[in-house]
C-alpha cells in the first residue's frame, strides 16, 4: 500500500481552478474592452506603447491636457460578418475604450509623436529641459 502525504490546501487550489475554468467558459455582457499599455522613459523621452487590435487607426483619439495623456477609441464589429454566420462560440470583445495616464511636469506637450502599426500604437513624448533656478539671496527681516 502506498501512503500519500495530506495536503488540505490542495483541494482549495483544485476547487480554485474549477471555479476559473467555470467562469471563463461565459462570456461577460458587461466586460469591458480596454488596450493593455507600457509606460517606459529614458534621458530623452517617455514612450507609451499599447496593444490596440482590429481598432483602425480612424477610430482612434490621442489628447494631452495638464499633462493628462488621453487614449480613446472603439473596436467595432463588422455587421455583415455577424449576419452571414452561425457562431459556435465568440470570444472577441468589442466596445469603446478611455485610457488616461499623468505623465512628469518634465514633457514637452509640443513634441508628442504617435505611429499605428500592425495593431501597435506608439507614442514618443520628449521631455522637456529641466529650468535651471539660480540661487536666490533671501533677505531677513
Amino acid at each position: 500500500m502506498t501512503l500519500i502525504k495530506f495536503e488540505p490546501l490542495r483541494e482549495l487550489e483544485n476547487w480554485n481552478e474549477r471555479i476559473h475554468r467555470f467562469f471563463n467558459d461565459f462570456p461577460s455582457a458587461d466586460f469591458n474592452y480596454f488596450p493593455h499599455i507600457d509606460i517606459s522613459d529614458d534621458e530623452k523621452n517617455i514612450y507609451v506603447e499599447a496593444e490596440i487590435p482590429g481598432v483602425k487607426k480612424e477610430d482612434m483619439k490621442i489628447t494631452l491636457q495638464d499633462n493628462i495623456l488621453t487614449i480613446t477609441g472603439e473596436k467595432k464589429k463588422e455587421k455583415e460578418e455577424e449576419d452571414k454566420k452561425n457562431f459556435f462560440r465568440s470570444e472577441r470583445v468589442y466596445g469603446s475604450f478611455t485610457r488616461s495616464f499623468t505623465l512628469p511636469e518634465d514633457i514637452d506637450p509640443d513634441s508628442v509623436d504617435a505611429k499605428f502599426d500592425n495593431g501597435i500604437l506608439n507614442i514618443t513624448i520628449a521631455k522637456s529641459h529641466p529650468k535651471k533656478v539660480a540661487e536666490k539671496l533671501i533677505e531677513i527681516k
